[in-house]
């Protein structure tokens, strides 16, 4: 039984360490390409680079509208997020707490929002935004975004308020503090883990988002990061250094702000995966 314990523990971890390689290759690939010129990559794509070819990126910063578009970036990114933490767990906090049938009933149609692909109301959205004159700004995206993620941050929220025990909220409460003070001074920050899983899961789609950008946003002026980098794939000729280059550079905000919340990141899913 032993041995046999053994060798499956032997293969699972050569699994294991076949599929991490494949994984890490896509980011190896990209790597390695941003520091080689559009034909040393054409000539051997894999092959680590002789030299440290930097002309791309300076290039992308001085020649492009790449810096505007990376604030566009970062601005859509932190509003939407910001705007969540400030809505999703207040709206969360009110169904859990409020045990009624209206609040079952705007829970489940917070819920049913979740099943409906995007590409179903995805015209009658945009002509909507048209007419409210949303279109052809970055306040059109945000707003999509935020009630967007409203369904999965509901439930992710709720789940995890299971969990938290309403005497803390009754003592507070006989000490006199509001209803706001109760849940923005202490049941506000028992949800730090569950608050890093809803920055890192809809921070990391709104920062590599490329369908909304490139529908919402003018053709005519700098757009998100991800729409600017795919600007330079051509139909008969491609900048691949150039799309390399913008795609490191992407990576490096994003896996900061991964490392920085992982530990709460894997805690928060744990933790709304078994409550409830």
């Amino acid at each position: 039984m032993r041995k046999q314990k053994s060798i499956l523990e032997i293969l699972l971890f050569v699994l294991t360490l076949v599929l991490a390689i494949i994984f890490f290759f896509p980011i190896y690939f990209s790597l390695i390409s941003a520091f080689k010129s559009n034909g040393a990559i054409m000539r051997d794509a894999i092959s680590f680079p002789t030299s440290w070819y930097v002309d791309s990126f300076v290039y992308l910063w001085t020649k492009t509208d790449f810096p505007r578009a990376m604030i566009n970036s970062i601005i859509l990114t932190l509003s939407s997020i910001i705007a969540m933490i400030a809505i999703i767990p207040m709206a969360a906090y009110a169904i859990e707490r409020t045990n009624k049938r209206w609040t079952n009933m705007v829970y489940i149609y917070f819920l049913a929002g979740m099943m409906i692909p995007f590409q179903v109301y995805m015209i009658p959205l945009f002509k909507e935004m048209k007419m409210m004159g949303f279109y052809g700004s970055l306040s059109g995206p945000i707003l999509i975004y935020i009630s967007g993620s409203v369904g999965f941050g509901v439930l992710l929220y709720t789940s995890f308020l299971k969990g938290v025990p309403r005497e803390i909220e009754e003592a507070a409460e006989i000490d006199g503090c509001s209803k706001y003070g109760i849940f923005w001074r202490i049941v506000f920050p028992l949800l730090g883990p569950c608050t890093a899983s809803l920055v890192v899961l809809n921070g990391l789609g709104i920062w590599n988002d490329f369908l909304m950008p490139s529908l919402v946003l003018p053709s005519d002026k700098p757009k998100t990061m991800i729409v600017e980098i795919f600007g330079f794939v051509g139909e008969y000729a491609s900048q691949w250094d150039m799309v390399f280059a913008g795609t490191a550079i992407s990576i490096i905000p994003v896996l900061i702000a991964f490392i920085a919340l992982q530990k709460y990141f894997v805690k928060g899913i744990a933790a709304g995966a078994t409550k409830g």
